[in-house]
């Protein structure tokens, strides 16, 4: 009977009748995805760390001294992003699950993504990172009160949990490793340059790999509706395109400009896809879980479009997207 169970069912079944055999479901992805999230935060934290070898403390100091950048980051983070969700979700008629995943989405503070892009763009590296930790402070408070208001019309807000601990979690992984780039930086100059160089190529390898890990992790949430597809493709573009000239309108010199229209476009995908694990059922994560995977893929699309530019008029520069010659040579080193 042994020899008969073995040629017809799998070596991990648990029941057989014949050959019909019960195999338990298999934990695979649940493991690799444990295995992955291990392995990139480490790689997170040494990325952090070396952007920190390029934030000068004076020049962050000065950035939370006189806070007008923070400023203009906040009213965009917390007022234009979950605005521009809630409006899009109106005017494509989504699902009432797919709307709120879109609201999420928008009232999420920026994540560690627009840092090394920051770098990459040649941005205000002391203003992102200023920005990202506010953002994400203020983001325990700003993301219910912005949830509130703007899922009231598909649920309440109190069904939608809020991952307090995550958020305290990317604001350690953002913070210490980045003081410890900035000591480096202060002692040992020529090494934090070295740091710095080979940080940036592993940081943008990291963006690369969560959007491929989490597209074959969750490839099963791909057959969604093609309004998910639109919005997620055009609300980076408008994020970061509403953050640069609200910022220009104040008459903040371009690579700033630049730096708050990252901030802003920029959201912080896997918060977004941690609420929305811990919210709803299996069911409805069918049909809304792709969604932050597609914006994510798309806002480093946005970024890299947005290194263009235009020669044109007096400024020495025009911009297409979010990216400009510099202001009169300034940069952010």
């Amino acid at each position: 009977i042994n020899d008969f169970v073995s040629h017809f069912c799998d070596a991990h079944a648990t029941v057989c009748s014949g050959k019909d055999c019960l195999v338990p479901p298999s934990n695979f992805n649940a493991i690799l995805s444990e295995v992955l999230a291990v392995v990139l935060t480490v790689m997170l934290a040494m990325v952090m760390f070396s952007m920190g070898c390029n934030v000068d403390a004076d020049k962050l100091w000065g950035h939370i001294k006189r806070p007008w950048g923070i400023i203009i980051g906040f009213l965009c983070q917390f007022g234009i992003m979950p605005f521009t969700a809630f409006a899009l979700s109106l005017a494509f008629g989504v699902l009432p699950v797919q709307a709120i995943v879109i609201i999420i989405m928008g009232c999420c503070p920026g994540g560690t993504g627009s840092n090394i892009i920051c770098y990459w763009l040649d941005g205000d590296m002391d203003l992102s990172i200023s920005m990202t930790a506010c953002s994400s402070i203020l983001a325990l408070g700003m993301m219910p009160l912005c949830l509130l208001i703007y899922t009231s019309t598909w649920t309440s807000s109190d069904t939608i949990q809020i991952p307090y601990d995550s958020i305290g979690i990317t604001l350690a992984a953002l913070l210490i490793p980045i003081g410890f780039g900035m000591l480096v930086k202060r002692r040992w100059p020529i090494y934090a340059k070295k740091i710095l160089k080979v940080g940036s190529i592993l940081g943008f390898l990291l963006i690369i790999s969560i959007a491929v890990v989490g597209g074959v992790l969750y490839q099963s949430s791909w057959n969604i509706a093609p309004s998910l597809w639109i919005i997620g493709t055009i609300y980076p573009f408008i994020g970061f395109g509403l953050g640069f000239l609200l910022a220009r309108f104040v008459g903040q010199p371009w690579y700033r400009c630049r730096t708050i229209a990252l901030e802003t476009g920029f959201q912080n995908s896997q918060l977004c896809s941690t609420i929305v694990q811990l919210s709803f059922s299996p069911e409805e994560l069918e049909i809304m879980f792709a969604f932050p995977l597609i914006y994510s893929i798309f806002q480093l699309v946005v970024a890299v479009l947005c290194n263009k530019k235009i020669p044109s008029g007096s400024e020495g520069g025009m911009l297409l997207g979010c990216r400009a010659f510099k202001d009169n040579g300034q940069g952010s080193q």
